[in-house]
């Protein structure tokens, strides 16, 4: 849960085997969770940790735009400005006396708030940006090395600042100011009211997911809480909990997750915010992790209603934006398929010929080459267990990211499997006239017509998570996957995967039957 440790830049033969010739690169997605942070909650004090941390330079650099005229004497307020400003925080001593907060060395500026990303957690996900640049620009030439605008880039967060600050950062290593033009505009973010928040499990708005959560945390409670392995954890750390909740639980106050929480927020900054060496204990950590990961993430490993309600609308969305370039890219009968020069590669200039080829006027945001979602740890861990591949993973540490890519097969090439080629000349022959279809979006597979099928073939689907490779249980199946590699998923088989795992109507299924059983008469096993 604490600081990502990224490996070494992928090898020249890493590279050949990961993007093999045969496959052109057409989109990714990639989905980040948030840098270092602050603790969610102030604890732990009887212990020594200051409850006020100096690690947020950008506090003492805010920029607000403010209305007011448009020239000396105007009237009217109709100009914005901006005024810069520095926060400082209050608090108020024993006596309700209010008081400047302070530092665990006086510091009075560059405080943090709770769960605020921390300077660390900048400089985190800053080089993931710079390092998907790498990938993406230095060595596979998929995305231009400068730009004019990010039309082609699908910008995403969370309505948590902590997420669209670590976004903005991934965003300025992937393309630093000397990369972008003079004149590039404003970037476009895009963000939802919490009640519409589907990329993180939203519990505090859908009350059958909450339900569901606290059944599966009161399972773990009932599992864990008199286990020899809780025993150990609460001879290392007890005597710091507080006197009204004296031992550590599942379901304790704090919760055992606050106290890794904690623990690894201190583990990922300086020596002025540590904890005692008691809660450093490997062992402890160790049985602390794998209770909190059962706890927060085996509902999506078992339910089928889990998956849709915690992580099933994203993914739908995910699934729906790869096959709406799959069925862009269907040539038209007169029109054959053209590699674009280079191995993976598409150049500044054919970036600029893909935009315009593609522009809608609607205002849809499905045509892109590349998108970044600012997110969190259980949007990463809900995703890959939902997909039967997070098995008893560590819980995704600070600036974690899923890289989500569409492949599309070269047809001329004798070692893809020729049977997922899109026939031109059987389009051509079965719907010589036809009229545009209707997109496809997130309707079911089993809804599919013979052409909408016929537009996924020669498309191919890999995760990433933190750089390596992940298999999707279902995607195994002879004829689910790239002939001799099974990470790289048919979009035919992957698209059928998440379809039984995405709602129909998120809202009203989570406000329907808020109160019925929460588990499944049988384990109905992710990935399948």
């Amino acid at each position: 849960m604490t600081t990502l440790q990224p490996r070494p830049p992928y090898s020249d033969a890493e590279l050949a085997q990961l993007y093999p010739r045969q496959l052109h690169l057409q989109q990714v997605q990639i989905l980040l969770r948030h840098g270092e942070r602050t603790p969610i909650n102030a604890r732990f004090g009887n212990a020594g940790l200051p409850a006020f941390w100096p690690y947020c330079s950008a506090v003492r650099r805010l920029r607000a735009a403010v209305l007011g005229p448009s020239g000396p004497g105007a009237e009217s307020v109709s100009t914005f400005s901006e005024v810069q400003w520095r926060r400082r925080l209050e608090t108020f001593d024993n006596n309700d006396a209010a008081i400047p907060a302070s530092g665990p060395k006086g510091e009075l500026d560059s405080l943090c708030d709770l769960g605020m990303l921390t300077d660390r957690g900048r400089e985190t996900t800053y080089a993931l940006g710079t390092r998907l640049r790498k990938l993406y620009v230095d060595h596979l030439g998929f995305l231009p090395a400068s730009i004019k605008d990010a039309d082609f880039i699908y910008l995403r967060t969370t309505p948590i600042p902590r997420a669209l600050e670590s976004m903005q950062q991934a965003f300025f290593g992937l393309y630093p100011p000397h990369t972008r033009a003079p004149d590039f505009p404003p970037l476009t973010i895009v963000s939802r009211n919490p009640a519409d928040e589907t990329l993180f499990p939203n519990d505090s708005n859908c009350r059958r997911f909450a339900f569901l959560s606290r059944a599966f945390a009161q399972r773990a409670a009932d599992r864990w809480n008199d286990t020899e392995e809780m025993a150990y954890v609460n001879k290392k750390l007890a005597k710091w909990m507080p006197a009204d909740s004296p031992r550590i639980a599942v379901d304790s106050r704090p919760r055992l997750i606050g106290i890794m929480d904690t623990v690894s927020s201190t583990m990922a900054h300086g020596p002025a915010t540590r904890l005692p060496k008691e809660f450093y204990d490997p062992k402890a950590r160790s049985i602390m992790e794998t209770i909190a990961v059962e706890e927060w993430f085996a509902g999506y490993k078992e339910s089928q209603e889990y998956r849709a309600l915690g992580i099933g609308s994203l993914m739908g969305d995910v699934v729906a934006r790869m096959v709406s370039t799959a069925e862009r890219n269907v040539p038209p009968p007169d029109e054959e398929f053209v590699q674009t020069p280079g191995q993976h590669g598409t150049s500044s200039s054919t970036i600029d010929g893909l935009k315009s080829k593609n522009k809608k006027n609607d205002g849809d945001d499905d045509d892109f080459r590349f998108g970044l979602s600012g997110c969190h740890d259980t949007t990463l861990a809900g995703i890959l267990a939902s997909l039967g591949a997070f098995g008893n993973d560590a819980w995704p540490p600070f600036t974690s990211h899923i890289a989500i890519e569409l492949f599309r097969s070269n047809f001329d090439t004798d070692n893809t499997n020729t049977t997922n080629k899109p026939s031109t000349s059987l389009l051509s022959s079965l719907w010589p006239s036809s009229p545009k279809p209707t997109p496809i979006g997130r309707k079911p597979t089993s809804s599919l017509t013979p052409r909408e099928k016929e537009s996924l073939q020669g498309y191919f689907v890999r995760l990433r998570y933190n750089d390596t490779p992940v298999v999707i249980p279902g995607c195994k199946t002879p004829g689910n996957h790239l002939d001799g590699d099974e990470s790289f998923c048919t979009l035919a088989a992957f698209k059928a995967i998440v379809d039984k795992f995405t709602p129909r109507d998120w809202k009203g299924q989570c406000h329907t039957n808020v109160k019925a059983p929460a588990f499944p008469e049988k384990e109905e096993l992710a990935g399948y």
